[in-house]
């Protein structure tokens, strides 16, 4: 499962069962702090047998830890926690670096034809999908070596 963390909303994306494609999810609505969702999540992971978490790290673009990515290594520890209460001990989470996801996703809805005034609604489930995908390219590249 792939999370993109953001105030308004959090976006998740999910991958195939042979974990070659993500594809969106849901857009949980954070109402001004994505610590409120973390249930909702949870909910997700449980409800799709999740068993690897892929959350978004946005370092900054020299590569520096600034306050959100200090932030979604808070957040991620928070879930592991909660996962851990839930009996959730098996689900592993990794932070990945998502600098300029959320352009990338931009681009892709514009290839499709989605005006940028859509975008608001879809574009953190977008990001998400380019975040879990990036994994599931890097997981498929280290089971080839």
């Amino acid at each position: 499962m792939g999370v993109d963390l953001g105030n308004a909303r959090v976006g998740i994306a999910l991958s195939d069962p042979d974990l070659l494609l993500a594809h969106p999810e849901d857009n949980i609505h954070a109402s001004g702090d994505y610590f409120y969702v973390l249930d909702d999540v949870i909910a997700c992971v449980d409800d799709y047998d999740v068993n690897h978490i892929v959350v978004g790290y946005p370092l900054q673009l020299n590569g520096e830890e600034g306050k959100s990515a200090k932030k979604a290594k808070r957040w991620t520890q928070t879930l592991r926690k909660k996962l851990d209460l839930y009996g959730l001990n098996d689900v592993t989470i990794e932070l990945k670096d998502e600098r300029l996801s959320s352009v990338a996703a931009h681009d892709q809805l514009l290839d499709a034809g989605i005006s940028m005034r859509h975008h608001r609604t879809i574009i953190d489930s977008q990001a998400a999908v380019i975040l879990l995908q990036s994994a599931l390219d890097d997981h498929r590249a280290r089971m080839r070596r």
